[in-house]
């Protein structure tokens, strides 16, 4: 089996049927029938040269596809390699990609298999998984990525409103600079979490502080996400839309 096979060729339309119809007994018998299947990498044919391998295809969205911990344990246990990159726009692991699905059961099998957990080329500014899944609002992965041990920016504790996490940035001898305040601050309005952001306009946050990575300003990420609380509290505290 090559190493790289056509989206079209019946063997790949025949994995990735089976992995996103979690048909196990399938799965498995296309892995014996052809040595090498695993780590393969299938190419979708277009300009950009795009390939996934057959994790990223697990993760692939919306994700939840049926039995997906199983097929990522069948896969590894065939030799596919749970830290491979995809092949295009982005460099992103099959874990950025269940995390951007809120899968938890996958992302559960991928780190037991032994992802990495803070693996670097996320979409998101070429974060982590975790960098994925609170700027895509997969809430359920994100607690359980900082659950796993991942590692969190003060925009990540803000977004979740991990308070404990703010007071201990704040406590240490390097204490986060206004910039990164600033961006934790609409982080905590794109979250919907109004105590974290209280703690840090308390800290010098801007209040109309405009993101760089989307013509926004926490009042705006607020009412995007529609927590109606939160944004009455911004605009009785002077915060401007963009707009």
């Amino acid at each position: 089996m090559m190493n790289t096979i056509d989206a079209g060729d019946s063997v790949a339309i025949a994995i990735v049927d089976a992995i996103q119809h979690g048909d196990l007994a399938t799965l498995h018998r296309l892995l014996a029938e052809h040595p090498g299947l695993a780590t393969c990498r299938i190419a979708a044919g277009d300009p950009g040269g795009s390939q996934r391998t057959l994790l990223h295809i697990v993760t692939d969205w919306p994700g939840h596809f049926p039995n997906g911990a199983e097929t990522v344990k069948a896969l590894v246990a065939a030799g596919a390699e749970v830290n491979a990159r995809f092949v295009g726009a982005h460099r992103e692991t099959p874990l950025h990609w269940a995390a951007s699905c809120d899968d938890v059961a996958v992302l559960d099998a991928l780190l037991d298999a032994g992802a990495d957990i803070d693996a670097a080329g996320a979409v998101i500014g070429g974060g982590t998984p975790l960098a994925d899944a609170t700027a895509f609002k997969q809430w359920r992965v994100a607690h359980r990525l900082v659950e796993r041990g991942a590692r969190v920016t003060l925009s990540d504790a803000a977004t979740l409103g991990l308070a404990d996490r703010l007071e201990a940035m704040f406590a240490a001898e390097a204490a986060p600079d206004h910039e990164a305040i600033d961006g934790a601050f609409w982080c905590a309005c794109h979250g919907g979490q109004r105590d974290a952001a209280e703690y840090l306009l308390e800290r010098g946050a801007d209040l109309n502080w405009l993101a760089p990575w989307e013509p926004m300003t926490p009042l705006d990420a607020a009412a995007r996400g529609e927590y109606d609380e939160l944004v009455a509290w911004l605009q009785a505290r002077g915060a401007r839309s963009a707009a």
